[in-house]
């Protein structure tokens, strides 16, 4: 491969890192090229990138990421990466339960808001609750405790939207 196409790619993958809420290394030798495609529509279906990549050329992309140096040690052996956009606990759902019938498929570490999980957490990453059963268990709990005045009721929850609204449109 040139030297222009290995920085385009870890262009490519920088860019993928910065807007990933959850990055995932796996191993992947021994999938056939059918479980390959198999395990990648999975995760196309719920938004989640997966790309096989050089570990040099991940190495690079990491360089400017805080935190990244704690990645490194996944970076060994056939790597392959994937990136949750929307979800960060989306690709350990899918990564936990492929793996259970495909063996081939391994579970490296993962990174999520620069904290790293090695290997032997994937079962933990994988029963997390996503951002929006968070929200809901939130919405749920003041709705709970402020339950016995009804107008209060629908101030705070009124509030908790705008609020959950306003930090939305401030990240995009």
């Amino acid at each position: 491969m040139k030297r222009d196409r290995k920085e385009v790619i870890v262009q490519e993958v920088a860019e993928k890192i910065n807007r990933s809420q959850g990055i995932y290394l796996t191993e992947f030798q021994g999938l056939t090229v059918a479980k390959m495609s198999e395990l990648r529509r999975e995760f196309r279906k719920v938004g989640v990138e997966y790309r096989v990549v050089k570990n040099t050329l991940i190495k690079q992309a990491l360089k400017d990421l805080a935190g990244a140096d704690k990645l490194a040690p996944g970076l060994k052996g056939t790597t392959a990466v994937a990136f949750g956009f929307d979800d960060p606990t989306a690709p350990a759902k899918i990564i936990r339960k492929f793996s259970k019938t495909n063996e081939a498929l391994k579970f490296k570490m993962a990174s999520i808001d620069g904290v790293a999980f090695g290997s032997d957490q994937l079962q933990l990453l994988s029963e997390m609750l996503t951002k929006t059963e968070n929200i809901g268990r939130a919405a749920g709990l003041i709705n709970g405790v402020v339950s016995s005045v009804p107008m209060v009721v629908n101030a705070v929850m009124r509030n908790l939207v705008c609020a959950l609204d306003q930090i939305a449109k401030q990240k995009q």
